[in-house]
């Protein structure tokens, strides 16, 4: 197994001022998983699902080269679900409805062939269980990547502290980095995070790209790739992060340019998310609409140096 991926598969309603979609599959690993599997597999993913899971979802998952051994399907609770309206600006949205359901059994073990994996993304977990599977892999992966929300930081900060310090990269939003640090500028957030651990910090930053920041103090500013409708950001920073992941696992190595390639790869991934409801893009998008799109982005980016 080159890559495993621990996180959440679910069904989701997304109303956003282009439209509804009832009951579609989502959840962080579901996306992450996909994106990554344009540039890796085998990929395991680690997730429980409940009764209401599609088999035909499950079917395709497999067709990507994800391997579902650690995927558990609870024989008697429905999915994870979760419910929620985007408001005209796509950035805010409002939670309407959320049903833990499976999400209570979430599995704390994982099989014993995903245990050997060089590389982890710790997708949006409580920390105590993204703890718990980082434990069970022997040896340490080559590379760790973790996400993390609001949610806990405010309620799980000491188990949150601990998993910091045993990734390699971190990547969260801008609203949770100055949660977690209690100050308002963004470079002395990643300086006081970097501490905690991690090498790498990536803060996202939505419509406005991202930044990236060094523990030897570099700081990399990547642009967000303009589109002109976004139909359903729901699993963009997921799909962000599968995308990096994804592209670090087939370079084996996490040098800083094959890790600002995979940013530019992950962030052309994102774009093409958000244009479709669901992971429905990263289902349908093949590898030379990726190219041109990392093409074009390259050259929007790129200035030439005035004197």
């Amino acid at each position: 197994m080159k890559l495993v991926v621990a996180g959440t598969m679910a069904l989701d309603t997304i109303e956003t001022p282009y439209g509804r979609a009832e009951r579609i599959v989502g959840g962080a690993a579901t996306y992450i998983a996909l994106a990554a599997s344009f540039t890796t597999r085998p990929i395991g993913i680690v997730s429980i699902i409940g009764t209401d899971f599609p088999a035909e979802m499950l079917a395709l998952l497999e067709k990507r080269g994800l391997d579902l051994t650690g995927v558990v399907r609870h024989l008697s609770k429905p999915s994870f679900f979760w419910a929620g309206r985007y408001r005209a600006d796509m950035q805010s949205r409002d939670t309407l409805e959320t049903q833990l359901n499976v999400l209570t059994d979430f599995p704390d073990t994982i099989p014993p062939a995903y245990r050997s994996a060089p590389f982890l993304l710790l997708g949006n977990l409580d920390p105590l269980l993204q703890l718990r599977i980082y434990q069970q892999m022997n040896p340490r992966p080559q590379v760790v990547l973790l996400d993390t929300m609001n949610y806990w930081i405010q309620n799980r900060r000491d188990a949150l502290e601990e998993a910091l310090a045993i990734a390699d990269i971190v990547s969260i939003n801008d609203e949770e980095a100055r949660e977690l640090v209690g100050h308002y500028s963004l470079r002395r957030c990643a300086r006081v995070i970097l501490d905690k651990g991690p090498r790498y910090l990536l803060i996202k930053k939505g419509e406005n790209g991202a930044l990236f920041f060094t523990k030897a103090g570099e700081v990399f500013f990547f642009p967000a790739y303009p589109l002109e409708e976004v139909f359903d950001p729901t699993g963009a920073g997921d799909t962000f992060a599968g995308g990096i992941m994804g592209y670090l696992a087939q370079a084996g190595s996490l040098s800083l340019q094959t890790l600002q390639e995979a940013i530019l790869h992950g962030t052309v991934l994102a774009s093409l998310c958000v244009e479709r409801f669901g992971p429905t893009a990263l289902l349908e998008t093949t590898p030379d609409e990726i190219s041109a799109r990392k093409k074009a982005l390259i050259r929007m980016s790129h200035f030439i140096s005035l004197s």
